[in-house]
């Protein structure tokens, strides 16, 4: 018969072994309250509720370059602690949104207008690719490198993603890789390359005046 002690360390190890699954899982830490409000925040009524920074889309002429409008609790307070947000992804004729990934979110694109190639590489380096239309929707799992390319020469396309994070967050790899202070022997040694093209595409990343 088990004794007390062995049987408590057992029930420990349960609560813990829990605790650790739902961190693992959770997006966004859960919150005892309806919402939250800024310390910042003077009223609190139905226009704390609303974003109305979407609103210069309407109607406005399409980028010329691909654009992201994002919605998250940066730009929209009342989404703390309620683990959703928004983006708006504008693509011009063949423009693409580079690999990158959303370290706290899934994302789940939903395809309004045009024609998209999309995809991303688990964690055993296999690339998962599809060709979507307007209509259709597409899972980027958790963390996962991923990206979309309006391979059209002629359409724009535009696409709403959803996350499940107040915060997804956005690690961009060429913005990430090139345009930090990440030692140039390095890169060339990791992409077996040399030192002159690594600053070539430094070069190619940087701002331009």
């Amino acid at each position: 018969m088990a004794s007390a002690s062995s049987t408590f360390k057992f029930l420990s190890l349960l609560v813990a072994l829990f605790v650790v699954a739902k961190m693992a899982i959770a997006g966004d830490p859960d919150i005892i309250s309806d919402f939250i409000v800024p310390l910042n925040a003077t009223t609190v009524d139905g226009a704390f509720f609303t974003f109305t920074g979407m609103r210069a889309l309407v109607g406005a002429q399409p980028p010329s370059a691909f654009k992201v409008s994002k919605v998250s609790a940066a730009e929209f307070p009342a989404l703390i602690g309620q683990s959703v947000s928004y983006a708006v992804l504008q693509f011009p004729a063949g423009t693409t949104n580079p690999p990158h990934t959303h370290p706290r979110s899934a994302e789940l694109l939903f395809l309004v207008d045009g024609s998209l190639q999309v995809g991303f590489v688990d964690t055993t380096n296999k690339l998962f690719t599809q060709t979507l239309q307007a209509g259709d929707m597409f899972i980027f799992p958790k963390g996962l490198v991923h990206f979309q390319y309006n391979a059209d020469a002629q359409n724009p396309a535009l696409a709403i993603s959803a996350f499940g994070s107040a915060s997804a967050g956005t690690v961009s790899l060429p913005t990430t890789l090139f345009t930090t202070s990440i030692d140039d022997n390095i890169l060339a040694k990791a992409f077996k390359t040399d030192v002159a093209t690594i600053q070539a595409l430094k070069a190619g990343l940087a701002p331009k005046p």
